[in-house]
């Protein structure tokens, strides 16, 4: 009988069912109220939704020369293929330590906006060398901030209310990085109006249609409460796409160059076409160039301005992650009545190697993504979520063009549904406190008018503390809160700061 039995316990569905449980209990699946299901949607549509950083990420980069006129590391011509193969590595492996360590739906890839301030701001002063050192040494002074336990208490001393703040600005601010990306919203460049509909106050071009259809598509199955309504939404408007562009040869919006190419009506970034290739093989060939002090020992920049370049990386990258941290745990139930999640230290662990791992790999720092909530919309409450966003990533290094179908007015409707979920949360804010009302106003508006979530969190955090010491209540505000506050102050002020001493 035993024989029969061992035979029975290692059949096919018994087998599936023993990983299954597995997976259930070391992810905490059912504990959280989810499905192994529910944790595949959620990964692939936060993959979907971030995946345009693949391709972004080298014409930021790749397309940007350094201070010697040379391209990435020294060379003669833009080197956007290992750029996209190495984006897409580093963020396939730091999500899925992210999932498998943490145990939190947040995907990690490298930052879109710090890229640009690496590229411009740094890159444009030194060697790309001398800048990744720069990122790597930010990355690794985070590191120490997080295994002292620093980050850790900064991120508690934040009164409840204000993280509830800051999840709703982020929530508008995704919500406006859809619009823009989608080129529904689009910056005006003149005139008094910093952005507008479309073109001069009309929609403009196929993709568009692509955008409206799959922003309706969501709503109409989350109204129908379809599982997966984010997921099918995508994946409806991308074969929209690719049958439009069959039919109507479509030209890119954006044509990378110097200067670039932009046309109005065409995709933003993509181009939703069956790919001729399918498999490429990467390359990584400057993954390690990286001179970690090199930016403090040139000629043209001075140690003072070094080290302005160092702290403003550090901030924004630093409070990118609490505010990105905090709105996840939020939309996902999984924050405490104090706005708190669980696993925090790991959490922040992880994303404090992001950005060194970034810098060291030469594609800049990397960092979690808020588009991550469009995951946890789809269902994602567990890690599983940020390790199938992680392998997606892995096959990106070889399927670089297959997931080049999908177009930017595919993937970001997403973001306009995550933006409404997020924004219902504004209810449970104190209107009536000033020191917590006026805080969190500022933080909401001034993440998408900024076009970033550090400046919203410290508008919030230095109004909250004038605010209470006015009000003679200024024992109740945190020390730490203070400390933060002061140094917003310099990074708010680090122009004039950097004028001053030359």
């Amino acid at each position: 009988m035993r024989p029969i039995a061992h035979g029975v316990a290692n059949t096919p569905d018994n087998k599936i069912r023993k990983a299954s449980f597995m997976l259930d209990s070391y992810f905490k699946i059912s504990e959280r109220g989810s499905s192994i299901a529910q944790e595949v949607r959620g990964g692939l549509v936060t993959f979907f939704t971030m995946a345009y950083i693949v391709a972004l990420n080298p014409i930021i980069l790749a397309y940007s020369p350094d201070a010697n006129g040379q391209f990435l590391f020294g060379g003669n011509t833009p080197a956007p293929a290992m750029v996209a193969a190495t984006t897409a590595l580093v963020a396939g492996v730091l999500t899925i330590l992210m999932g498998s360590v943490a145990n939190y739906p947040l995907a990690l890839a490298t930052g879109l906006g710090l890229n640009t301030f690496v590229a411009v701001g740094i890159a444009s002063q030194m060697t790309w060398a001398a800048a990744m050192g720069l990122v790597v040494l930010e990355g690794l002074i985070i590191l120490v901030l997080v295994l002292t336990g620093f980050r850790v208490a900064v991120f508690k001393a934040v009164p409840a209310q204000i993280k509830i703040a800051i999840s709703v600005g982020i929530g508008l601010f995704i919500a406006l990085i859809g619009l823009v990306d989608a080129g529904f919203v689009r910056r005006t460049a003149a005139g008094p109006v910093p952005v507008g509909l479309g073109v001069n106050g009309n929609l403009v071009g196929w993709p568009t249609v692509v955008f409206v259809f799959g922003t309706l598509l969501i709503i109409a199955l989350m109204v129908r409460k379809v599982k997966g309504a984010i997921l099918i939404g995508i994946a409806s408007a991308t074969a929209l796409a690719i049958g439009i562009q069959q039919a109507f040869n479509i030209k890119p919006n954006f044509t990378p160059g110097n200067p670039p190419t932009i046309v109005d009506g065409g995709w933003q970034l993509g181009i939703p076409a069956v790919p001729t290739e399918i498999v490429a093989v990467p390359k990584f060939d400057f993954t390690g160039q990286f001179d970690l002090f090199g930016a403090f020992t040139l000629d043209n920049v001075s140690l003072v301005a070094a080290i302005l370049l160092l702290f403003t990386l550090l901030l924004s990258d630093f409070f990118d992650t609490v505010g990105t941290v905090t709105a996840i745990g939020h939309e996902s139930g999984l924050a405490d009545k104090d706005g708190n999640v669980d696993n925090i230290q790991k959490i922040l662990l992880v994303d404090s190697v992001a950005a060194a791992a970034g810098g060291a790999a030469g594609i800049s720092s990397n960092t979690s993504y808020i588009e991550s909530a469009a995951g946890v919309g789809e269902g994602a409450r567990t890690g599983l979520a940020s390790v199938v966003t992680g392998l997606a990533f892995l096959l990106t290094t070889f399927l670089a063009p297959l997931v080049a179908i999908i177009p930017y007015e595919a993937a970001t409707p997403a973001l306009i549904i995550v933006g409404f979920l997020m924004m219902a949360q504004i209810k449970n804010i104190n209107w009536d406190d000033l020191g917590i009302g006026i805080p969190a106003f500022l933080t909401i508006i001034l993440m998408p008018f900024t076009y970033n979530i550090s400046v919203g969190i410290g508008a919030g955090f230095i109004t909250h503390v004038v605010i209470r010491v006015v009000q003679g209540r200024g024992k109740e505000v945190h020390p730490l809160l203070l400390l933060v506050s002061g140094l917003f102050m310099v990074y708010f002020l680090s122009s004039p700061i950097n004028a001053w001493i030359g």
